[in-house]
């Protein structure tokens, strides 16, 4: 049996998770690649992801090309000689790269594939309402996430889970699968099943400030997605309305209430512990929000500070 060397690729906290599962499986890391530092936040400090701070921590061989196709960049990674890639929440690969090494390159995804393929399959999971979701390995083509798939799991989307908490459940569900993956490879018994797309499959669009903003014609239960698939990061928003006054808010937690009403919608109704809006069919109760400026607080504590007129609305 050919021992692995691995080069591993990823960006994000859920890539250090699985990163992590493979310095604990005791094998070769002989590179780890991930994103150029990038200036960030008011002050343009220098970010670097946390796959480079984890990395350095463990003193491990790191590489963070802008461009993947540099000749210099494939030369060095070809230098570290290595059999087998990973790829968690990175970006996509030129075929120079996918094709190197000897075993191929697979990828860890957050999703039961073909459904999901995009960049943010966690989020939108939770934001279209699916009662399950999983993780999926699969060898990189020339698409994204389109590859033939070794190993799927499945599990259970909890009626008030947010993004967060199916994030940390699927990292250790994956981390699991990405050892499981290594040990096909290592015996030589994988077996792939190819990709059958359909009219059906649901994208992971990327998010920005457009499909992150609450729509308040939209259900309730819609709306309460939306506030959970996006929380706590990169959080629901909308503009509430008092008078003079306009901020563009952010909700990180709410609950749904089916009411049978006649009120206006997007009205809000709030008392010293108490706030909410009134949508179609009932009202979201705003338990945890943050106004420019200030920091997440929780309703409650909001409302010891600040009170809002009747005609107070959400846009």
């Amino acid at each position: 049996m050919e021992k692995l060397r691995i080069v591993f690729m990823g960006t994000p906290d859920f890539a250090v998770g699985i990163l992590d599962a493979l310095l604990q499986n005791h094998y070769n890391v002989v590179g780890v690649i991930t994103a150029a530092d990038k200036p960030a936040g008011r002050g343009q400090k220098i970010n670097f992801s946390a796959v480079k701070e984890y990395a350095l921590s463990k003193q491990l061989r790191l590489l963070q090309p802008t461009n993947l196709k540099d000749e210099r960049f494939i030369e060095e990674l070809k230098s570290l000689q290595a059999n087998c890639q990973v790829v968690v929440a990175f970006r996509m690969l030129p075929e120079v790269v996918w094709k190197m090494p000897k075993f191929g390159t697979f990828n860890l995804h957050a999703s039961l594939l073909p459904n999901y393929r995009g960049a943010a399959p966690i989020n939108w999971a939770i934001i279209n309402g699916e009662k399950k979701t999983g993780v999926t390995t699969f060898f990189i083509d020339d698409k994204i996430d389109t590859g033939a798939i070794i190993l799927k799991e499945e599990t259970t989307i909890e009626p008030n889970e947010n993004a967060g908490q199916l994030h940390d459940r699927l990292m250790h569900m994956g981390c699991k699968m990405v050892i499981k993956t290594l040990q096909l490879i290592e015996n030589n018994t994988v077996t792939t099943t190819i990709q059958v797309d359909t009219p059906e499959i649901k994208t992971a669009y990327k998010l920005n400030r457009e499909n992150c903003k609450i729509n308040w014609q939209k259900t309730g239960i819609e709306i309460f997605n939306l506030i959970r698939g996006l929380s706590p990061y990169p959080t629901a928003w909308c503009l509430i309305k008092d008078g003079e006054e306009e901020w563009a808010v952010k909700i990180y937690e709410a609950t749904f209430e089916v009411n049978n009403h006649t009120l206006p919608i997007g009205k809000i109704q709030s008392t010293k512990k108490e706030m909410k809006i009134t949508v179609q069919d009932g009202f979201i109760l705003i338990h945890a929000i943050q106004f420019p400026g200030k920091r997440k607080m929780l309703t409650a504590e909001l409302l010891n500070g600040m009170t809002f007129s009747e005609n107070a609305q959400a846009l």
